[in-house]
């Protein structure tokens, strides 16, 4: 999944950014509202880290203009502990959700989990497709009950598939949801990682659909 972090405070921007990370995230991360606005209209994210209190153009008025430009992305808008007005006024804009500075990583991390999960149409954080699941929360994968270790990009894109279970999911949309802004978008790499899951959990667990893309969906009874 790919999510956009929009927050000036440098210390607070690279700690989020690695802590994302580290949960398995790819991350953009700018710098100011005019920069964030730029990114939110013209790359796809999964949802959105978004500090109100920004430079250049604040952050109501970024979101503002992501929702009248019909942007549906989930925004998680950060504010001071104790405005409430600013609480009201982001989720007047269009946020999905808010958490108050200072905060818990982890509270962050949740929150944002439950965003992309509500935005996908999954209610729980066990994303499921016959005997293969996949825990959101603890990031573990098993098949039929089996533990089965993948690499954070397998991860990823098992994810992304298991989020969007039962349509077809082209390349280029993968590589925009598991890869930051960065990445070479000629790359092969799709192409390799779903070999590898299929050696891993089945050949039949994700199924090709010729000059469309990949599609994952419940297993024939």
């Amino acid at each position: 999944m790919r999510v956009l972090i929009v927050e000036d405070e440098p210390n607070l921007g690279q700690q989020l950014k690695n802590t994302l990370e580290g949960a398995g995230y790819a991350i953009d991360l700018a710098t100011d509202g005019e920069e964030g606005l730029f990114l939110g209209q013209t790359e796809t994210y999964d949802a959105i880290v978004l500090d109100l209190g920004l430079p250049e153009i604040d952050g109501l008025t970024v979101l503002d203009r992501w929702r009248k430009e019909g942007k549906t992305t989930p925004v998680l808008v950060l504010t001071a502990r104790d405005s409430w007005s600013d609480k009201v006024a982001g989720l007047d804009a269009g946020a999905d959700d808010y958490v108050a500075k200072p905060f818990q990583t982890e509270e962050l991390i949740a929150r944002l989990r439950a965003l992309i999960r509500r935005a996908s149409g999954n209610a729980s954080s066990e994303l499921t497709a016959g005997d293969v699941r996949l825990d959101t929360r603890s990031g573990k994968v098993t098949r039929a009950g089996e533990p089965v270790k993948l690499t954070a990009q397998e991860y990823k894109l098992l994810s992304y598939l298991l989020h969007h279970k039962g349509k077809v999911v082209s390349r280029t949309e993968l590589i925009e949801h598991i890869y930051d802004q960065d990445f070479d978008r000629d790359s092969n790499t799709i192409e390799v990682f779903v070999t590898r899951i299929r050696k891993k959990l089945g050949q039949d667990v994700i199924t090709t659909i010729r000059g469309l893309g990949y599609s994952l969906d419940e297993p024939d009874a």
